[in-house]
């Protein structure tokens, strides 16, 4: 689980087949048509570089391969030189300065999943996997959007961190079973749960003490990046605020419904989705 899940999280595999329905959708497609082009171009890499590190019927090696020529496609953008599936990328890259680094930043979370399936991490490591599959997204993003350098960089960590953790805990059956297990190691020895097997970890009846600490730290970053948008020009900042809103509805769900077995898939609702869209719009 990746990005970008904030962006690939949604079902369309390249941007013109990205879902009506979902979240990513609405909320980019209120966007000024630059914008909205150049994020569905950064949703297409996302797409692409978070397929690789999750095709577990590609051999590891391959995956990095795999990832690595990215980087060369990357970096050709850059040079001017970009393969003609990835001229608009360049173009947009050079008309929102987008920085190289954090496209790099995105591949380097990406072949984190790739190398080995990722089981009960340390503290430092999670933040650094947050900070690589979803602020660089998010640092990509808001040059985009048109924010001021500081306060783009700040929403970035913020809302990258919290979207990202609302995924884990959003997703913890389903990376349970294809090996990967995103909940801190610290949390986990804290509440006793000393195992490495994912299926034993997402099964212990003490998770949801974990869960529900993991909770509180994502709703931190909603309450960090919430201020930061109060502060922002509204137009530059809607796109994010239906993000949030979108997600902050997804962990309440979660929370609503608890972490103790069986814990079945929430979903939003589109209709809630739609409302999110038009009170942003006001």
């Amino acid at each position: 689980m990746a990005v970008s899940n904030i962006i690939a999280d949604d079902p369309a595999p390249d941007a013109a087949k990205t879902s009506s329905g979902s979240s990513f959708y609405l909320a980019m497609r209120i966007l000024p048509a630059a914008q909205r082009d150049a994020m569905y171009q950064i949703y297409a890499f996302c797409r692409a570089v978070d397929d690789i590190a999750d095709e577990g019927t590609l051999p590891r090696r391959e995956r990095a391969l795999a990832l690595d020529q990215w980087r060369e496609d990357i970096d050709a953008c850059y040079a001017g030189t970009p393969k003609k599936s990835l001229e608009a990328l360049a173009r947009h890259i050079q008309t929102f300065r987008l920085s190289r680094d954090d496209f790099q930043a995105v591949i380097d979370g990406m072949a984190m999943d790739a190398a080995g399936d990722i089981v009960a991490p340390d503290e430092a490591t999670l933040d650094l996997y947050c900070d690589r599959v979803a602020s660089a997204v998010g640092r990509l993003s808001v040059r985009i959007f048109g924010m001021h350098e500081d306060a783009g960089r700040r929403l970035a960590h913020h809302l990258g961190r919290a979207l990202q953790l609302t995924n884990i805990l959003r997703d913890i059956d389903e990376d349970a079973e294809i090996g990967r297990v995103y909940l801190p190691r610290e949390l986990l020895a804290r509440e006793g749960i000393s195992t490495s097997d994912p299926a034993s970890i997402v099964a212990d009846a003490r998770l949801p003490r974990v869960c529900a600490v993991l909770a509180e730290r994502a709703k931190g970053h909603y309450a960090q990046s919430g201020a930061i948008m109060a502060a922002s020009p509204r137009a530059q900042v809607r796109a994010p605020r239906i993000m949030s809103a979108a997600y902050c509805t997804v962990l309440d769900a979660n929370l609503k419904r608890g972490f103790d077995l069986p814990r079945t898939r929430v979903r939003t609702p589109r209709s809630r989705l739609l409302w999110i869209v038009a009170r942003n719009l006001i």
